[in-house]
């Protein structure tokens, strides 16, 4: 049978771009088909407007900073308008970018969303595509729990488009788009409040990295409220009431609230039932939230019908856009480019970035003693002051974890929380995932004086 194209993707985020233009370049005719600006959550809504903001929210730091080293700075002041349209036009500029790049590429770009008629046609905007190989990349999105009053709730989508910067913004949520949030809005100015259900921020990361992260956050200034669990929403004239299961615990109000607890794959409308795709449950965890569906897929991305694959958020497997990019060209290569292979889902770096920001890669010690045994695993830690601060009188710490399997002396995990986390532990992953052991470390000379010398010299 005829086709109108080789492969037919839906989705033009991280996994769609690299995967249709990797296909492309091995002879594919490729469409990709999207409703909203190219370039996914990353560009639009996620990765490069926050680090954006992360940045922004570091500069009164910075300025306080100076003082220490002999410099006078004046006053200074946030033009909140100037911030966000600045943000605003650089997400638009790298979204044409993308746009230019599928077209060098020879991907043809369809606007509108796809919906699936069967295992081989896609419909856009009531237009019929037939396609020999589908490939499903529609990312995830926030959702907000289902309780009272919660549609005066923003989430991570309108953060960005806020048209005033918050007196008080109120945060529910414990894991990195709650914490890195709280930071930036508290380094932009704003009065914080974190509410989390239980005792300890970002569940899942080793606990030192939690532990300093929450313990930072509060040393700056934000109020993290734990073990509360809110119970409705209430507008008043005064702002946005919160009000909590327990009695005991008292009602805050804020300028706006932001709901943070949760992303679910992208799969409303997709018309998988008409192609025969297989879902798998994928359980947001908290009250007024119920289990959702992911796409489920094998190790190759594949669906349960045979043409049709999937990549990325929409998959609930490890929702990051290095992974996307990687199984989405990984799938490429093995389709279309007589090179198959696997993208291995072990062993990948991730940064938080908070205030303190912290970056991680391998087993955390939990893990690593539950799969090892607790007497089969050395733990190396450090915490110290950098040098930086040493003129500037504050106290701030970096901390630095090494998790070794005892009898191979091989590294299980990096974790640091610090300045530069992320760039540090990007290095380490690349010795982490070679297999390094710890004497490897110990016989690389460090760079002295730097931070990341201590991964080095650790005893």
């Amino acid at each position: 049978m005829t086709y109108d194209y080789d492969l037919f993707v839906i989705g033009a985020g991280s996994g769609g771009l690299a995967a249709s233009k990797r296909a492309a370049s091995y002879g594919a005719k490729v469409a990709i088909a999207e409703n909203d600006l190219v370039g996914g959550t990353c560009v639009i809504r996620g990765c490069v407007p926050k680090k954006l903001m992360v940045y922004a929210s570091h500069f009164p730091a910075l300025f306080t900073d100076a003082a220490g080293y002999g410099w006078e700075v004046g006053e200074y002041n946030l033009d909140w308008e100037k911030f966000i349209t600045s943000i605003d036009n650089e997400v638009r500029r790298l979204s044409k970018l993308h746009i230019s790049f599928l077209e060098k590429a020879g991907v043809q770009l369809i606007s509108g969303r796809g919906t699936l008629i069967d295992a081989h046609t896609v419909e856009v905007d009531g237009k019929k595509y037939t396609t020999e190989k589908i490939l499903i990349a529609v990312g995830g999105r926030p959702v907000k729990p289902d309780l009272p009053g919660m549609e005066h709730a923003i989430t991570s989508n309108e953060i960005f488009h806020l048209q005033e910067k918050p007196q008080h913004i109120a945060i529910i949520g414990a894991g990195y788009i709650g914490t890195e949030f709280a930071c930036i809005m508290r380094g932009l100015g704003c009065q914080v409040t974190q509410i989390i259900r239980k005792d300890l921020i970002l569940k899942g990361f080793d606990d030192d990295i939690r532990n300093n992260i929450q313990e930072g956050m509060i040393q700056h200034g934000i109020n993290i409220v734990k073990n509360a669990v809110v119970q409705s929403l209430e507008k008043t004239p005064e702002g946005i009431k919160i009000n909590f299961a327990d009695e005991n615990q008292p009602a805050i109000t804020a300028d706006v609230f932001l709901a943070a607890t949760g992303r679910t794959p992208n799969v409303d409308g997709l018309g998988l039932e008409n192609a025969g795709v297989e879902m798998v449950s994928s359980q947001l965890e908290g009250p007024g939230y119920k289990s959702t569906q992911a796409i489920a897929v094998n190790e190759s991305s594949q669906t349960s019908q045979s043409n049709i694959y999937a990549v990325g958020d929409v998959t609930d497997r490890i929702n990051l856009t290095p992974v996307a990019i990687g199984e989405g060209r990984a799938f490429a290569d093995s389709e279309f480019g007589n090179n198959r292979r696997l993208f291995s889902h072990e062993t990948i770096a991730t940064a938080v970035f908070s205030t303190p920001e912290a970056a991680t890669v391998g087993l955390t010690e939990a893990e690593a003693k539950k799969k090892y045994g607790e007497d089969n695993v050395t733990i190396f830690r450090t915490r110290f002051r950098p040098m930086y601060y040493t003129l500037t009188g504050k106290d701030e710490k970096t901390m630095m974890k090494l998790v070794v399997e005892t009898a191979t002396e091989k590294i299980l995990g990096a974790h640091m929380v610090g300045e530069n986390a992320a760039e540090i532990i990007q290095g380490v992953a690349i010795a982490v995932k070679m297999g390094a052991t710890k004497a490897d470390f110990d016989a690389t000379v460090g760079i002295h004086p730097s931070a990341a010398e201590e991964f080095v010299t650790m005893r």
